[in-house]
């Protein structure tokens, strides 16, 4: 699932986009293979030189479960910086242990064993 969340103009977006692996496929067959080649992606759970990466799967370990909005906040206080914080998060929410599911207001970091 893709979420997209901003503004358009003065108008709030929060779009859900659901894609099974059939449409993935499709995408990328569509894009260009020198493209893929040239920007070769990352691992979000390999070891980096963020000092505050470790600290924040420890959070999220030790919590197990937190809302976004929560995780968040304890992320930028966690990192110093809002722009840091919400690094931290999407880094989460692309690692292996963790999983995201949908809550009732906002989405809900799961750590997995």
């Amino acid at each position: 699932m893709i979420r997209i969340r901003g503004h358009v103009g003065e108008l709030p977006v929060d779009l859900n986009i659901e894609m099974d692996d059939h449409d993935w496929a499709q995408l990328a067959r569509q894009m260009p293979a020198a493209q893929a080649e040239t920007a070769p992606v990352q691992p979000a759970d390999k070891p980096t030189a963020d000092p505050h990466w470790h600290e924040a799967q420890r959070l999220l370990r030790a919590a197990q479960s937190m809302d976004g909005p929560q995780l968040l906040a304890e992320l930028q206080a966690l990192a110093g910086s809002a722009q840091m914080g919400k690094r931290l998060l999407v880094r989460l929410r692309h690692c292996a242990q963790v999983k995201v599911d949908s809550g009732a207001d906002a989405p809900v970091y799961r750590w997995i064993d």
